[in-house]
């Protein structure tokens, strides 16, 4: 087999490219971004990019192109099962509802009078999301209908811009403040809020509809689940203080005994549902301990060194080191 690479510093690629020459296993890197990259590939046969919702170029065709590779019968990460839900809550909502998945009561509206009589009638609070987004940066809690009012007449006029600088710039502080984060990208991102990047300025403006989940109270933590094939990874996440969300905080307690075993169960099952070649899910739990799926991803970083094994798809624990790029690439050579 031989295997084209799309390189990106600091992503994935480079544990994968080294994990080829260790193995001798051919590989070429490509880029994704050429437009000959359909010629570039005819002599592999398998194509892998870990693309990112962060550079606007990814979200415009990362998806469609690998979908084309995976119809010229090359086998590719990530495929079509595991990536087009993703940075998508909106898909997400539809899809887990189809499924029958214990999901977080969410309304989705399109339509600016119609969400503001939801909103009459509706209980408070309420989180308001954007379809795309990570590390919590466009998760907001409302907690008057006032204020609720004022993000649907803003979703169904000028809109939100997809990346929230702010929001990403005051989340780098906390955690430098907490020792998570190094002075050097503190000042980086806040360079940023003067000096936009080209994905912030070409991105386009999140409009048109509204999304908001109910908010389930009592939640000191979330929990990440990490499947790939028949290994399970996780830990559990703190929230930021005087805050309610766990995603982005760098609150890391990777014990694997304070997980709680029903999410490692429930994120194996749905990705097996759903053909994941990768399943990244966050959970919380509901009033009566059960729990719920907040959303689930292919991208994440690829260090996971700090948790101490992983399950089998029998829920036994293993302790092992983690490298999770490893565990993807061999899933994704040797694994159906």
């Amino acid at each position: 087999m031989k295997i084209a690479i799309h390189h990106r510093k600091g992503s994935f690629s480079e544990h994968w490219i080294t994990y080829c020459e260790k193995n001798k296993i051919s590989y070429k890197i490509v880029d994704a971004y050429a437009s000959n990259i359909i010629d570039e590939i005819l002599d592999c046969d398998a194509f892998m990019w870990h693309f990112s919702h962060i550079d606007y170029r990814d979200m415009l065709f990362a998806k469609q192109l690998l979908y084309s590779i995976q119809l010229m019968g090359k086998k590719v990460f990530p495929d079509f099962n595991t990536v087009w839900h993703f940075d998508d809550k909106v898909g997400q909502k539809y899809m887990f509802e189809a499924i029958g998945v214990p999901f977080i009561p969410t309304y989705v509206f399109y339509d600016k009078k119609a969400a503001s009589r939801w909103i009459h009638t509706a209980s408070m609070p309420k989180v308001f999301k954007l379809r795309g987004g990570a590390g919590a940066s466009n998760v907001f809690l409302i907690r008057t209908k006032r204020k609720a009012y004022w993000y649907i007449r803003k979703a169904f006029n000028n809109g939100f811009p997809q990346r929230n600088s702010l929001g990403i710039f005051k989340d780098k502080l906390r955690a430098y403040f907490r020792k998570n984060e190094n002075l050097k990208n503190v000042v980086k991102y806040f360079i940023k809020l003067f000096c936009p990047t080209n994905s912030t300025k070409l991105g386009t403006r999140e409009k048109g509809y509204v999304y908001f989940q109910d908010f389930l109270p009592g939640n000191k933590t979330d929990t990440r689940i990490v499947v790939v094939g028949n290994k399970i990874i996780g830990e559990r996440r703190g929230v930021r203080n005087s805050d309610f969300r766990a995603s982005g905080s760098h609150i890391l307690l990777p014990e694997h005994s304070l997980v709680d075993i029903e999410c490692v169960k429930l994120a194996y099952k749905i990705s097996r549902r759903l053909k994941l070649q990768i399943g990244v899910f966050d959970f919380i739990h509901d009033t009566w301990g059960n729990p719920m799926v907040v959303e689930v991803s292919y991208g994440t970083d690829p260090d996971y060194t700090e948790c101490e094994g992983y399950w089998t798809s029998n829920f036994d624990f293993v302790v092992s080191p983690i490298d999770l790029s490893t565990m993807i690439i061999e899933s994704f050579l040797w694994e159906r």
